[in-house]
């Protein structure tokens, strides 16, 4: 790694870290209902939202309550994108006539934008139109990352509560953090990037007239059945345009990653320039690093918060490190063939952004469970490309998704001091409250179901021939992409090895269940926590009482989440992305 790249690393996380503070002070007042500016200004707002909603703000919620108004809301939400989906031929603001979505499709995309994913198994500018990207996986953008935030802010009631079984209301906490804290930064980010060149119209897609015709094949059936050649020239270039800086920065701030075009990120029209590729960057992870500051304010102890945020940022910057030095090291194959490695591997990145901007961006958006890509994570070193696979696996808590990254890394903090309290033979504590049977088997639900439906699902995928129909790459590098694809909707990522065909009945079932499990069956047992914390009484700090705020408990932290890691993937890592290095290194 040189200078330059190190300087690139150095500014991003200082970037990120120097903010953090100022943005999670905002929002601790947000929810906490203090004065911070916006939340006067736009009071008759949410008044009239409660209002027109029949919701009565001041009425606080058991946990059971709480999660029953998430999960309806949610539901409700990825109804409506299976709708949009399925009438679009029909619907306005649809200039290309796009037809409708097939049934399994439009229920992997629902539920994908509900539970946060934007898994995309199809090709945003051929297949949905203006009005269901913009009523459908816009709003849904905002709405998911909003619930991950909900339930954040709820978990830390049960920390900073005591001797009750409510915490909080779910409806004024969506509210509160859409009106005031997503909409705002968004349009913030949306205006910039529209000035960097991001389109923004509802114009019909551009034909432009090339210089030159293209000659090219396409390939069809005859009547026996064969494939036969037909020869086509063009002298057309079909340009897709659209609403999408408005959907490109809410999918960064609110960790979703869903593209607007099928390449992403990559794409020139939705991330131009370096300026908008280090907004979109720091966008990615903003807010996850924010909400550790506002953990620690609302629970009256910043040095907690600060602790998480240092265990994020190491874990970040050593992977990023790791991740960076792969891929400058380039492809031995490729050098053997005497094609110029010099810079390293540049196969499937843009040239605009370079590899240090490519690799940076792809640690970054799976520390986050963001998912969004400026290069084609299919085509990095194997050692490149396991990191980001290993960082999903990890359960998306560096930096994580908004509000979900956070509380997963708390379920660790709660099995760190678990542990601890085994070894000295005490009750474990954190943060005041007693850690007892109850919150251990919560806490191992979170850990446990993502592995299970990544695990499981990627052994039954290489075994029935409806999964390995969809690899499009032999080998260990064809395994690696069933376990990526996994990882990815069981930590609900989104991004993925695009070398798996995953648009088929087969995948878009798996992966949209793995999807709805892992969202829902570890939001729910938070909650549970939540309320059992908020029942407790606050114990006083004693001598036996593990502080949670030092360089020690930074470090066991860290060694808990790596091991936990280690021991449930490592074996499946070994039969894809460690097997390929070694086969790259010549090693058969």
């Amino acid at each position: 790694m040189n200078a330059n790249s190190a300087l690139q690393i150095i500014v991003y996380i200082g970037t990120v870290l120097i903010l953090a503070k100022p943005l999670g002070s905002y929002m601790a007042s947000i929810y906490e209902n203090e004065p911070a500016g916006l939340n006067r200004l736009l009071a008759p707002a949410e008044t009239w939202l409660y209002r027109l909603s029949g919701v009565q703000p001041k009425q606080e919620m058991p946990w059971t309550d709480y999660a029953i108004a998430m999960l309806i809301f949610n539901l409700l939400g990825a109804l409506t994108v299976f709708a949009l989906q399925s009438l679009q031929a029909s619907l306005p603001f649809n200039p290309q006539h796009l037809a409708n979505v097939s049934p399994d499709s439009a229920f992997n995309t629902a539920v994908s934008f509900a539970t946060n994913t934007d898994w995309q198994g199809y090709s945003g500018e051929t297949t949905l139109c203006y009005f269901t990207q913009m009523l459908g996986l816009t709003v849904q953008n905002f709405l998911s990352a909003a619930t991950g935030m909900a339930t954040l802010v709820a978990l830390i009631r049960g920390f900073a509560r005591r001797n009750t079984d409510l915490i909080g209301n779910f409806w004024v906490d969506l509210t509160r953090s859409t009106l005031y804290i997503l909409m705002p930064l968004s349009l913030l980010l949306a205006l910039a990037l529209v000035g960097q060149g991001v389109v923004q119209t509802f114009s019909a897609y551009q034909s432009i007239p090339l210089v030159e015709a293209v000659h090219y094949e396409t390939s069809s059936l005859n009547t026996e059945g064969k494939a036969s050649l037909t020869s086509e020239v063009t002298k057309l270039q079909t340009i897709a345009v659209g609403p999408a800086a408005s959907q490109v920065a809410i999918k960064q701030l609110g960790t979703n990653g869903g593209g607007f075009f099928n390449v992403n990120s990559a794409h020139p029209l939705e991330n131009p320039t370096p300026l908008s590729n280090f907004l979109e960057l720091l966008a990615i992870l903003l807010i996850p690093a924010a909400l550790c500051y506002t953990f620690g304010k609302m629970i009256g102890d910043t040095r907690q918060g600060w602790a998480l945020l240092a265990v994020m940022s190491i874990l970040f910057i050593t992977f990023t490190v790791v991740t960076l030095s792969a891929e400058q090291s380039g492809n031995p194959a490729l050098a053997a063939l005497n094609i110029d490695q010099t810079g390293g591997n540049m196969e499937g990145k843009e040239t605009r952004f370079g590899i240090t901007n490519s690799a940076l961006w792809a640690v970054a958006t799976t520390a986050a469970s963001n998912g969004s890509v400026n290069a084609m994570h299919d085509s990095f070193t194997p050692l490149g490309g396991m990191m980001p696979l290993l960082l999903m696996q990890l359960g998306e808590v560096v930096f994580g998704g908004v509000g979900s990254g956070l509380y997963g890394m708390i379920i660790f903090a709660i099995i760190a001091v678990f542990v601890s309290g085994l070894m000295i033979g005490r009750t474990p504590e954190y943060l005041g409250k007693k850690i007892e049977a109850f919150e251990v088997k919560m806490a191992a639900l979170v850990i446990l179901i993502p592995p299970l439906m990544i695990l499981g699902g990627t052994a039954f995928s290489v075994m029935l021939d409806q999964g390995k129909a969809g690899i499009l790459n032999p080998s260990a590098h064809g395994f690696s992409e069933i376990l990526y694809g996994l990882s990815s909707a069981g930590n609900n990522n989104g991004s993925a090895f695009a070398g798996l065909s995953a648009n088929t009945p087969y995948y878009n079932a798996l992966l949209g269940l793995t999807m709805l499990i892992s969202r829902y069956w570890l939001a729910i047992p938070i909650l549970a926590i939540a309320g059992s914390l908020a029942a407790k009484k606050i114990v006083p700090v004693g001598p036996g009482t593990l502080p949670t705020h030092t360089p020690l408990f930074i470090a066991l932290l860290i060694i808990i989440i790596l091991l936990v890691g280690a021991l449930t993937f490592i074996p499946a890592l070994a039969l894809g992305p460690i097997v390929e290095h070694l086969q790259m290194q010549g090693f058969n």
